[in-house]
């Protein structure tokens, strides 16, 4: 039984130099496996005499026995360390500064619909839309807009082929308002309109407001107080206004509108080239030919109207100087806010 002896130290010492458990089963099937060098020694206890056999057979068991254990035993040593290796490849240093996360921000246009969005409704005004792609009578005539108004020029509306045409303004949506809801109504609406025009302070299409109030005694006073608490609350700011008599078909008497320099505060600036005032909306009173246009006593109910490009707005409120940043979607721009 030398040989046997000689197998099992050449074993341990295999079996405790197995660098990983790919190794290790080498190691196994040399030693234990079918054809292994300890089941070919069992082949080996037929050519014993009798009485020899069974000590043989308890020496080589027990040989089995011993290699079975060292390999289980390196076995569990190879699992611990390569979990100890995961373990501190995967580590995780809690003492480190945590990654930011970066959020994202609401679109400036985005977020002059929501503030006008929360005026108004606290003033109980209603909102209301209307199509984009409109016909001539809601966009011209019903406005009291002449056929020959420049206005309806080739060079400042978008015309289809078939007569239609993408609203100028959101005062189209004024004629559906005041058709469906019997007065008195306060409706506001806001939405994309259409002109051809593209500079630092224009763009072929532009988001515009629009503000209308039909009831029964109502004043140029009434509309001169509701533009200026919103211009107020929209900037955050004592601002003071300067209405200068203008000329609008669909309003009688009309007048622009100017607030003080948000810049200088009235005292005279580049931005506002030293005059103390910004141009910011048209307004008037409801023409009388506008109202019995839709069916309503011009006698009995008065109104006014303003609209108000919602991009110049934000661009005051935000200090910008070009229109078209806001429609580029340039992320280093949209960043800032």
């Amino acid at each position: 039984m030398q040989s046997l002896e000689e197998i099992l130290q050449q074993a341990t010492s295999t079996i405790q130099s197995a660098a990983d458990l790919k190794s290790l089963d080498q190691c196994r099937v040399h030693y234990l496996g079918k054809k292994g060098q300890l089941t070919e020694y069992l082949k080996t206890l037929g050519q014993l005499p009798p009485e020899e056999r069974p000590a043989a057979g308890q020496k080589i068991n027990a040989a089995k026995e011993a290699i079975q254990t060292l390999i289980e035993a390196r076995d569990a040593e190879l699992k611990k360390t390569l979990i100890e290796k995961q373990l501190a490849a995967e580590a995780v240093d809690v003492t480190l500064p945590g990654r930011s996360v970066n959020f994202g921000s609401i679109h400036p246009i985005t977020q002059t619909f929501a503030d006008m969005r929360k005026i108004f409704s606290q003033m109980g005004f209603i909102f209301m839309e209307g199509p984009e792609i409109e016909d001539d009578y809601h966009n011209f005539a019903a406005l009291n807009v002449p056929p020959l108004h420049p206005a309806r020029a080739m060079q400042d509306t978008f015309y289809f082929s078939d007569g239609l045409l993408l609203r100028a303004h959101t005062s189209t949506v004024q004629i559906r308002a005041m058709k469906k809801i019997a007065p008195p109504l306060r409706v506001v609406a806001m939405g994309r309109v259409y002109r051809r025009d593209f500079d630092m302070t224009h763009t072929p299409m532009f988001h515009q407001m629009e503000c209308l109030v039909i009831d029964e005694g109502i004043t140029f006073a009434n509309l001169k107080a509701l533009l200026l608490q919103f211009l107020r609350e929209f900037f955050a700011a004592e601002v003071s206004i300067r209405l200068r008599p203008s000329y609008f078909p669909f309003t009688e008497p009309s007048a622009e509108v100017d607030i003080s320099c948000l810049n200088c505060s009235g005292k005279g600036c580049r931005i506002c080239k030293n005059t103390g005032w910004l141009e910011v909306l048209g307004c008037g009173m409801v023409h009388p030919n506008v109202l019995r246009e839709v069916g309503i006593d011009s006698e009995r109910y008065r109104g006014f109207a303003f609209g108000v490009g919602l991009d110049r707005l934000t661009l005051l409120k935000y200090g910008l100087s070009d229109l078209r940043s806001l429609f580029e979607n340039d992320l280093r721009f949209l960043r800032q806010f």
